[in-house]
């Protein structure tokens, strides 16, 4: 059993279960003054079990569905079985860092509550980016691009987004997580470095 399909399905049996269940909805959700307040560390990890609806939640599993399996493999292909440790500290730190810009901008406002895994999964997703850039991905199976570009999309469209604030969903972390992805590859695996500059310099050549 791969290391991405335990994450999901950990993930989607807690975050069903917290769909009915608002006790421990609001007892797992990352809220910045409570850990602030009450030292309630957990908060930093747990909140990425939980999802804000079946949107979110499914949205959020399927892009680790697709693109989990292939990274780890990455790792593996650059470290060997240590690869299987690498990426599962992609995703674990992906979430703890994620939670960091808006733990700073909302630890005094107790109103404040976020879920959702995204802030790992962008960190997984940029990280797939770093290894092979230039692989097309396919928005809905008809436009498809080049995963950096999308990378770039998605970075702007988060940035837009996080200026709102608005439900439960945190956007930052999608902009903090991917910052994590790209520099956790980098310092795991220099050689990715000089092998995205490659593929980048290749697709350059092209225009």
């Amino acid at each position: 059993m791969s290391i991405t399909f335990i994450i999901i399905l950990i993930t989607a049996l807690v975050s069903i279960q917290a769909f009915n269940n608002k006790t421990l909805f609001y007892r797992l959700d990352f809220n910045p003054f409570l850990i602030e307040e009450r030292k309630e560390w957990y908060r930093f990890f747990s909140h990425a079990l939980l999802h804000a609806d079946w949107w979110h939640l499914i949205l959020n599993m399927l892009v680790l569905f697709f693109f989990g399996g292939i990274t780890q493999q990455y790792f593996e292909a650059y470290l060997g079985t240590k690869g299987i440790l690498y990426f599962a500290l992609l995703y674990i730190g992906g979430i703890g860092f994620a939670t960091l810009p808006s733990y700073r901008k909302h630890k005094g406002n107790a109103n404040y509550h976020s879920v959702g895994a995204s802030g790992a999964v962008s960190a997984v997703l940029f990280s797939s980016v770093i290894f092979s850039p230039s692989t097309p991905l396919c928005l809905y199976g008809i436009l498809c691009l080049p995963g950096i570009i999308w990378a770039v999309i998605y970075l702007i469209y988060s940035y837009i987004q996080g200026k709102r604030d608005k439900g439960f969903i945190n956007h930052d972390a999608h902009l903090a997580g991917a910052i994590f992805g790209v520099l956790f590859t980098f310092i795991s695996i220099p050689k990715s470095i000089f092998a995205f500059i490659d593929q980048i310099g290749k697709m350059l050549s092209f225009f």
